[in-house]
């Protein structure tokens, strides 16, 4: 295998043949079955939330955190679905596994399955860019292998979704057989579907999977483990991230920014540095623009009009076929934990050719800060 040119190639867009991505796939599997359920990172090292198939900003993401091996990395899970490149995304991220394995960490997220990829478009998408499912079925291989947690200098504890009633300490998620299709419920379940609520201990979760759990359920968690923090991803928090309950003791990050193309919000990367001992000592978030280098399949009425702006989450982005940059625009606020934390959000989108569309009537200007 030829790691280098491959990873040049994914980048540039391009797809594995597909006996290369079997090779790569079963590559990977005799890298992670080497793996802990709790995984050891040492700082100073990124972490990232959820990506779900939105490759360019995926690298813009290395643009603003520093590329691997440069930067270590942590990724959350849930790769794939609901963007147009899950293929892609989780592609470069074996790529770069089996490149680098020691500075890179997958973890497993809940789209991380068989079951939902079917349903969310994983599946579709390796039909379509195949032909068949085979690519699918080598992708859906190495999910059975990625590990379940990672814990950062013994004091971050790193999960996709959140805590379990059946997992008290750390101990209890090291046994956990993880070569297998994620459970309906139990601990495995529990961990890449649960999420932290406004409550003292356990609510039945709306998902149907996992459990909401409180702030006192996470303060005798992380107490029991020794933790100063457990970060997780799985919720889409619009500004990117969110620290939970009074005293700070989790921590949601999303990096898929413009979540499915349209939300707006804003993503965030979290980075620890390499004196950090047991407190979070530096933060970084970088806003990654989705739109740039996405052009989608309608295709303007009209090419008459003057360029106009638009909010990124503006409803007529879906009626305009055209490649537009992302004029980002820039705020320094303060983290709780007195850390600088710089937000790079483009609210505005410059549209080169917008028309008329006859059923939504003219485009209008718009430039709100949201």
């Amino acid at each position: 295998m030829d790691l280098d040119q491959w990873i040049a190639k994914v980048k540039e867009g391009q797809h594995l043949l597909e006996d290369e991505l079997q090779l790569l796939c079963e590559y990977v599997k005799e890298i992670l079955i080497e793996e802990s359920n709790v995984q050891p990172v040492n700082s100073p090292v990124t972490v990232c939330g959820d990506i779900h198939g939105q490759f360019h900003d995926l690298m813009k993401l290395f643009q603003t955190g520093g590329h691997v091996p440069e930067t270590n990395y942590i990724f959350m899970g849930d790769f794939v679905d609901r963007g147009y490149n899950s293929l892609e995304v989780f592609t470069i991220l074996l790529l770069l596994k089996a490149r680098y394995p020691a500075n890179i960490t997958l973890l497993r997220g809940n789209h991380e399955s068989r079951q939902l990829t079917q349903v969310y478009g994983f599946y579709d998408e390796c039909q379509r860019k195949y032909g068949n499912a085979n690519a699918w079925r080598y992708c859906t291989d190495v999910f059975d292998y990625l590990t379940l947690s990672a814990i950062i200098d013994g004091t971050v504890l790193c999960v996709h979704g959140g805590l379990s009633p059946d997992v008290r300490t750390i101990d209890q998620i090291r046994v956990i057989d993880r070569n297998c299709e994620i459970p309906h419920e139990g601990p495995f379940c529990d961990l890449m579907w649960s999420d932290p609520e406004d409550i003292e201990t356990w609510a039945v979760s709306p998902r149907g999977a996992g459990w909401l759990f409180g702030s006192r359920v996470t303060s005798e968690f992380n107490h029991i483990n020794n933790l100063d923090l457990v970060c997780r991803a799985h919720q889409l928090v619009q500004e990117g991230l969110k620290y939970m309950f009074q005293d700070k003791g989790l921590v949601t990050v999303w990096s898929a920014p413009n979540y499915c193309y349209r939300c707006g919000n804003v993503a965030s990367i979290l980075s620890f540095n390499e004196n950090m001992t047991s407190n979070i000592s530096n933060l970084s978030v970088g806003y990654l623009s989705t739109l740039e280098n996405y052009t989608p399949k309608a295709s303007c009425w009209d090419g008459r009009a003057k360029p106009l702006k638009y909010q990124i989450r503006h409803p007529i982005l879906s009626n305009v076929g055209q490649r537009y940059p992302i004029i980002p625009w820039f705020l320094t606020i303060t983290h709780p934990r007195k850390a600088n934390v710089l937000v790079a959000t483009p609210t505005i989108l410059h549209l080169a050719t917008p028309g008329q569309n006859p059923s939504l009537g003219p485009l209008q200007s718009v430039d709100n800060r949201f």
